[in-house]
């Protein structure tokens, strides 16, 4: 048995599976998160522990003595800071506080921030998180010994190591992503040091044993490998085997990700397009993050008081887009405008716009937002051969169809199953604890694969150029 959990914002899962993949059982357990003032967002470190602790022992109920291999995923860049004797010294500052967004901007000005690290300093990455802790938590800040991230915690708990992987390392602004190491330089100019950061290993390497005592609580066999694990996104690319060059997948969730997998390091920051380590040795994949996906479609659901799946399921063939035209950017936007302060906007409203029309522009808008993010990937020379549709609004044929029409590109939509973080964290886990290489990271089985409706594509691209024309117009008004 393998054995992965996924530390997320909302809960941790834990997905066990046998030397075949398949999922043999299943846990889950909340999560809060405290927002004690404005753009904070925080979680206390030991309920992460509490999370694994109720994962592990309703696993334990099904029976654990076969496992070989445990594998970790998470949500990114997280702050949490311990001292000299690993107690946690505040609450874990998470991906989607935005407190330090002056300190980002500050880190960002500095050239060798991108050179280095290939990315835009963002508010939400961990070394402008360090900076402002600095600056207004200075007591704090000088007994900072080691600083790890979520997930990392969870593994600190799990074999006593203080251990990083690339991917996660990668979101921090302190790695050196092209040389998959720790960036003196970069440290430093964040007031760091390499020995604060936590060892380094790839995503499917060993980075230590489960500890003796938790071994015998849950009834696992000593000697239990604990894999490097990755990222959340990277993580789900293992799960749905985006692992080499030209495969992707698209995750229309709450939010949007446009997923690629790179055998080199290409990296193109200005595009707003996050350039990270993957969770496999020599490989590396892009991301562009679009802010509003789902979100879009549930706050036009409930602006007209209607079920999101309702207003999808009354929708049939695919239509070319009609004046009416929607920019989905209810709360900024990542890739490729990395602008907080943009908001969403309804444009070319006439009296023919009815329900459906509006929600045909609503899922066209967060279309075009993804068809930015191929344009930014293909500007750094990232090829999509291969697309995976995964998440809630992979369900909705029409939305499938319409980005298959505006990427130009077959969009393939695996059975049903979870292939997200668990599963690839525990992909992970039987690599390293197996010695096995990429081609367990196969991809899933296809029910479907939705082609491009090709006397629409004309349509689809004048209606992104429009999309285009409206994004220039309303920055600076909205």
């Amino acid at each position: 048995m393998y054995l992965g959990l996924d530390l997320g914002t909302s809960g941790l899962k834990g997905i066990l599976i046998d030397a075949d993949q398949k999922v043999l059982a299943e846990a889950t357990a909340p999560l809060s998160v405290s927002r004690p003032y404005e753009g904070w967002s925080e979680q206390a470190p030991a309920d992460w522990i509490g999370a694994a602790e109720k994962v592990l022992a309703e696993l334990a109920g099904f029976g654990l003595g076969s496992l070989r291999g445990i594998g970790l995923s998470g949500q990114m860049h997280g702050a949490t800071l311990l001292d000299a004797s690993d107690d946690v010294l505040r609450p874990c500052i998470l991906w989607n506080d935005t407190r330090s967004h002056v300190e980002a901007a500050e880190l960002d000005a500095q050239p060798i921030f991108r050179a280095l690290s290939g990315n835009i300093v963002f508010p939400g990455f961990t070394a402008p998180k360090l900076v402002w802790v600095a600056k207004h938590e200075p007591a704090i800040f000088a007994r900072v010994a080691k600083v790890l991230l979520p997930k990392d915690y969870l593994r600190l708990w799990l074999t006593g190591e203080h251990v990083a992987e690339m991917s996660d390392a990668a979101g921090t602004a302190w790695l050196d992503v092209g040389k998959r190491d720790w960036s003196e330089e970069l440290l430093s100019a964040s007031g760091m040091r390499r020995d604060q950061m936590p060892r380094l290993v790839e995503g499917a390497e060993v980075s230590g044993l489960l500890r003796p005592e938790l071994a015998d609580r849950f009834g696992i066999p000593s000697g239990a490998v604990v894999a490097g694990g990755g990222g959340d996104n990277a993580a789900s690319g293992i799960g749905v085997g985006v692992v080499k060059a030209g495969q992707a997948f698209v995750s229309l969730g709450t939010s949007g990700v446009l997923f690629a997998a790179n055998d080199g390091y290409q990296p193109d920051a200005a595009t707003a397009v996050h350039t990270f380590c993957h969770a496999l040795p020599g490989t590396w994949h892009q991301m562009g993050v679009i802010l509003s996906a789902t979100d879009a479609l549930n706050w036009y659901a409930r602006l007209v008081g209607a079920e999101p799946q309702a207003l999808t399921a009354d929708l049939n063939a695919l239509e070319a887009p009609a004046k009416t035209l929607f920019l989905p950017y209810l709360g900024g936007e990542r890739t490729p405008l990395n602008d907080a302060a943009i908001r969403g906007a309804f444009i070319g409203l006439e009296h023919a716009t009815d329900r459906e029309g509006a929600t045909r522009a609503v899922l066209e808008g967060v279309t075009y937002a993804i068809r930015d993010c191929r344009d930014a990937l293909a500007a750094t020379g990232t090829q999509i051969e291969s697309l995976l549709a995964v998440g809630g609004g992979s369900k909705s044929r029409y939305w499938c169809e319409a980005i298959a029409t505006a990427l130009g590109t077959p969009v393939s939509l695996p059975v049903a199953g979870d292939f997200g973080g668990a599963f690839g964290a525990a992909r992970l886990a039987l690599m390293a604890a197996t010695g096995a290489g990429t081609e367990v990271a196969h991809q899933p089985t296809i029910s479907a694969v939705i082609e491009p409706v090709s006397g629409l594509r004309a349509a689809f691209d004048e209606g992104h150029a429009r999309y285009r024309a409206a994004q220039a117009a309303i920055r600076g008004l909205t």
